[in-house]
């Protein structure tokens, strides 16, 4: 789980996530990564305090940087199965639920997915035209099948800490690259329906049209060449 200035929320995530993992040997991996408020010192402050006996908190930190978290947290697991998440959890447990009903020894990589058809998103018409227009760019330059790469997800352990060493991405696109390599070792991501929870669902928009098409379409073609070269060689 990233952590970057979500000092606001976090101890009230880990105290949800703590209860729901209770009862099974599970462990939290928060991964702080460059904030700039005090989310290091408090996240250290509920691992030395921490009460669930049979869920072990670890924090560690990395550079700034979504996919610089990730990957440390991939790196750092030690679980027969992983799920990578926000430090909100956007879905609340939808997608563990989803991967467990599915089997999650059946399949490798499992995506909670905000495309999927069954899944409850309150999306604008803005953000909606922007995704669709994501999933073709995705599609013409990775040839990638994978609706939402950037949900959540709940991986395969023992792959996923195969692969951690081949991803590359500091940012934004390490779940797409993810998703990527994925398919390029033959594994198709199952996308499982998801809940956006209520909070998720205010505030206004953060989304720049330009800027961000430009960004995803630079960094995909990033990621093909980066790709390409590791197949070559």
């Amino acid at each position: 789980m990233p952590a970057y200035n979500g000092a606001d929320g976090l101890e009230a995530t880990l105290k949800e996530l703590g209860e729901h993992l209770d009862g099974e040997h599970n462990e939290i991996v928060v991964v702080e990564n460059g904030s700039t408020d005090n989310t290091l010192e408090l996240a250290r402050s509920i691992e030395k305090s921490w009460q669930f006996s049979q869920v072990e908190l670890r924090v560690l930190s990395s550079e700034k940087g979504l996919g610089n978290a990730l990957r440390m947290g991939i790196a750092a697991s030690r679980g027969a199965h992983v799920v990578l998440t926000a430090d909100d959890l956007p879905f609340g447990f939808d997608d563990l639920d989803q991967a467990k009903k599915l089997g999650l020894d059946n399949h490798k990589v499992f995506i909670g997915s905000k495309a999927h058809p069954d899944s409850a998103i309150d999306r604008s018409l803005v953000r909606a035209v922007l995704s669709t227009g994501f999933l073709v760019l995705r599609l013409a330059v990775l040839g990638m099948r994978t609706r939402d790469p950037q949900g959540t997800f709940v991986l395969n352990g023992e792959w996923a800490r195969g692969v951690v060493g081949k991803l590359t991405e500091p940012g934004f696109l390490l779940t797409t690259e993810l998703a990527y390599l994925a398919e390029q070792d033959g594994i198709r991501p199952v996308e499982v329906p998801v809940r956006l929870r209520g909070q998720q669902t205010r505030g206004g928009s953060t989304i720049n049209v330009v800027n961000d098409a430009y960004k995803m379409g630079i960094g995909l073609f990033k990621v093909r060449a980066k790709h390409r070269k590791r197949r070559s060689r």
